[in-house]
């Protein structure tokens, strides 16, 4: 019964998109990543936040949000930051992800999904009325929440 039930489509995406992600990282996007990203990366804590926490939204919409986290992730690990900027613009990373991978419907699996639940279910939702809630609400909410995050560091840890 597991086996008849079990959205095969739905984890040949996810294990095709990881797929993806290793290889782009092997063809060397991360290492442009870090020669592009490194220098901004270094200006400070305030900076860093925002440049990997946008870029990984923006990536979070072209490649989804788990892939995009992992190109983030593996671009910092191999900048060699000091333990707190690491830390921070880990957390910022995951921002970006969760949170920017939603200005697009494909940017989330868990949108696609819904996306097709309404489908079935006859709600339509045009692209259009999604992009008009979504391209105020999410940039905001996340330059608020990135903003949030590096002031409670700068509180915490400074």
């Amino acid at each position: 019964d597991i086996l008849k039930k079990t959205p095969w489509q739905i984890l040949i995406f996810a294990f095709s998109m990881y797929v993806i992600i290793y290889g782009l990282h092997n063809a060397g996007l991360t290492t442009m990543l870090v020669h592009l990203c490194e220098p901004l990366v270094n200006q400070g804590l305030f900076q860093a936040s925002f440049i990997m926490g946008g870029l990984v939204s923006l990536l979070s919409n072209f490649f989804n949000n788990h892939p995009a986290l992992m190109i983030g992730t593996i671009t910092l690990t191999e900048m060699g930051l000091d333990p707190i900027t690491l830390k921070t613009i880990y957390l910022a990373n995951i921002i970006g992800s969760d949170m920017g991978s939603l200005l697009l419907p494909i940017g989330t699996l868990a949108s696609l999904i819904w996306m097709h639940i309404l489908k079935e279910n006859e709600l339509k939702v045009k692209w259009k009325d999604y992009l008009s809630v979504s391209l105020i609400v999410i940039p905001l909410t996340t330059l608020v929440t990135l903003f949030l995050l590096f002031y409670w560091v700068q509180m915490v840890f400074a």
